[in-house]
């Protein structure tokens, strides 16, 4: 890229490996003519009516409430506020280690300058529909035996788009590294017919 481009991002704030996605795209920013759009994809929404194991049921059912409210502030203060909602909602969940409750939405809403109040949303199926279109939106080129992240960009050709899940890495890398891992995220998954490079994770996300 040679002008400066959107990239869109869909992000779970559940999702620790998502969070590190961003934390890198963010720095990818630094180095690269680029601009990081959030957008919200819900893993509720993905996982809904799939046979899951119990701990992970409960997990998905909490999980309606952070992306429910994302979507009320989207629509509230517009989809800008998405940045800096989902850093302030990632910072409790993975850095701070605070539970899925009120607390969390309501710390996180007025650290961003919005309405605590908004939080309300968490526990209502009003915005469900606009969650769902915006989940749609990020999943539909990537399909759904993926999750979070997944990211939209330029594609090689003027005016295509490529889109993928990933890329899954820890810790996220900084400055001309986080650059480096971008040129060849954006190389491969713009090649035709690449679909997937992959090996075990033998460590989780690392939080620095």
């Amino acid at each position: 890229m040679t002008e400066r481009a959107t990239v869109d991002m869909w992000f779970d704030p559940l999702c620790p490996w998502a969070w590190m996605t961003s934390r890198w795209l963010l720095e990818v920013e630094k180095v690269r003519p680029l601009d990081v759009r959030f957008n919200v994809m819900s893993l509720s929404v993905l996982n809904s009516g799939r046979d899951l194991p119990e701990h992970y049921q409960q997990l998905m059912e909490k999980g309606w409430g952070p992306v429910r409210v994302c979507i009320a502030a989207a629509e509230a203060a517009g989809p800008q506020v998405l940045r800096d909602l989902y850093t302030a909602l990632g910072t409790r969940i993975h850095l701070q280690k605070y539970e899925l409750d009120e607390k969390l939405l309501t710390e996180a809403l007025a650290e961003v300058g919005l309405d605590p109040a908004l939080a309300a949303a968490a526990n209502s199926d009003a915005h469900d529909e606009a969650l769902r279109a915006s989940h749609n939106a990020g999943m539909k080129p990537v399909g759904t035996d993926v999750g979070t992240p997944v990211i939209h960009a330029p594609g090689p050709v003027a005016g295509e788009t490529v889109a993928f899940f990933g890329p899954v890495v820890t810790p996220a890398p900084k400055g001309e590294a986080a650059g480096r891992l971008w040129d060849g995220v954006l190389l491969v998954a713009g090649t035709p017919g690449f679909f997937e490079l992959k090996r075990s994770r033998d460590i989780g996300p690392i939080f620095d």
